[in-house]
């Protein structure tokens, strides 16, 4: 009820101004520390501990201002970015709408960030300290960077001293071309590259787009195993479209919220039967409650993000999830979500 209230308050805001001042808020409210995480949510993917497996997906702290705030709201880890090499404005205004009668968003913000240098600035006194919960860094390239290849190497070099994992993302549909990264020669040339900036080894993961044919998902599949990819996240947004009933449909840019999840379902069933189960998945998409994280765990994803869903049920949600997720889990005789997944 309380948050219903927030919503009609920030809903009168313009989308991309409700965001900026949901920051502020997390910045300058005391947080209480959620509780411990349910022990059947805890699980170890990639080498990382994961206290529970539920995820703030990147695009919302997108210069890492409030990693610490976003951990105490009972999310098991946070990824911030997409980051660049250099500053960029991104896409103009308006570029972000949300889709309130279908739950959903669009978003054409095109990778507006302060620069990896500004995070590095903000990550070095973050990470003198345990975190509660792993800390992902999202890499991108700039727009108008005339080799991109190196953009994402150069990110590599910078972000891994501050990252429990690094995301590569190619998915983007806001910014021109980059979706191109996902064919498999130049997939090859990227991870070739940009893997040997690794000093330290750390995990890699890629995330794809969810407008992908069957071919291309095997050719992906064929590079994470080639490069020892950590994980896949499935997926971006999509620039399909569905039935939509909001006023602002028709707008361009990569759909996310509730109406991508059947695709982003699919795509995730896609990826687990290609990849035989050996290469760990993180389900993205249209995840609103507990049973749909249990849904996407149960067609293979060891983890899950979220973000639009946000915008509709307030920053209770990752720890209703979890109390659903656990609940869900046990119901059904698992002593662990690691069991679970896949079992579908």
């Amino acid at each position: 009820m309380f948050y219903q209230l927030v919503r009609t308050f920030f809903f009168g805001l313009e989308a991309e101004s409700a965001h900026e001042l949901s920051l502020t808020a997390l910045r300058s409210l005391p947080i209480p520390a959620s509780n411990s995480s349910d022990p059947v949510l805890k699980q170890v993917v990639a080498g990382i501990d994961f206290p529970n497996p539920v995820g703030l997906a990147p695009g919302y702290d997108k210069n890492a201002e409030v990693v610490g705030p976003i951990l105490k709201l009972g999310f098991g880890f946070t990824e911030v970015g997409t980051l660049t090499p250099r500053p960029q404005a991104g896409n103009p205004h308006p570029r972000l709408f949300r889709l309130t009668q279908d739950r959903g968003v669009i978003n054409r913000m095109g990778f507006n960030n302060e620069g990896q240098a500004a995070a590095i600035e903000r990550l070095k006194p973050l990470r003198k300290v345990p975190l509660p919960g792993p800390l992902g860094i999202n890499i991108g390239a700039n727009k108008d960077s005339e080799d991109r290849i190196a953009d994402y190497s150069a990110g590599v070099a910078a972000m891994e001293p501050f990252a429990d994992y690094l995301t590569i993302n190619i998915s983007s549909p806001n910014t021109p071309g980059l979706r191109a990264l996902q064919d498999k020669d130049a997939l090859d040339m990227l991870l070739s590259a940009a893997l040997e900036q690794r000093k330290k080894a750390t995990p890699v993961f890629l995330k794809v787009a969810p407008d992908l044919e069957p071919d291309d998902i095997d050719d992906i599949v064929d590079m994470a195993h080639k490069h020892a990819l950590a994980a896949i996240i499935v997926s971006n947004t999509t620039i399909s479209r569905p039935p939509l009933k909001s006023g602002d449909a028709g707008q361009a840019g990569g759909l996310s919220g509730a109406p991508l999840a059947p695709l982003a379902l699919q795509r995730l069933r896609d990826f687990r039967k290609a990849s035989g189960g050996k290469i760990p998945l993180v389900g993205v998409g249209g995840i609103e409650s507990g049973e749909d994280a249990y849904e996407r765990i149960r067609a293979g994803a060891s983890l899950i993000q979220l973000y639009s869903a946000l915008v509709y049920e307030g920053a209770g949600l990752p720890r209703r999830i979890c109390r659903e997720l656990a609940a869900l889990l046990k119901a059904d005789g698992f002593s662990n979500v690691a069991e679970a997944v896949g079992v579908e």
